[in-house]
């Protein structure tokens, strides 16, 4: 059996109401559990501008960035800790960024376009492009 495909849930959290920084990552994980395994940096309790848990959380959220498979990102505004996240993961890291932006192509930041590898309209449609392209092998009856 394989282990569950990892992935991180990146989108603003930093100046961003709780309930909108989470309500998403909880439809999330409704839409992609439990055939993936997601690491939501959320369930870490940390309180934003709290200057000796800064390193912390950036620490912790890169730790994720490295353990996940694919990179799940809410761009649904500008947001300097996900653009990040972002670029580490597809820059350095050669991982599969898949975004939701209620934005059309024309209004992303050039930035967002060349380090996801795709952008679709919501995240109805991401998690259906993860679930359609990211199956594991015993799903399709090719396990070991």
């Amino acid at each position: 059996m394989h282990k569950r495909l990892k992935i991180y849930l990146s989108g603003p959290i930093m100046d961003e109401h709780l309930g909108t920084a989470r309500q998403w990552r909880e439809t999330a994980k409704t839409m992609l559990e439990p055939k993936f395994r997601l690491l939501d940096p959320m369930r870490r309790k940390f309180i934003d501008r709290e200057v000796d848990s800064a390193n912390e959380i950036v620490e912790f959220d890169l730790q994720d960035v490295r353990d996940a498979d694919i990179i799940l990102v809410n761009y649904a505004k500008a947001s300097i800790g996900t653009s990040m996240e972002i670029f580490y993961a597809s820059h350095d890291l050669g991982k599969f960024v898949v975004g939701f932006s209620p934005f059309d192509f024309k209004n992303c930041s050039p930035w967002m376009v060349r380090f996801c590898t795709k952008i679709l309209p919501d995240l109805e449609s991401a998690a259906t492009y993860i679930m359609e392209h990211f199956r594991n092998p015993d799903e399709n009856g090719e396990g070991e």
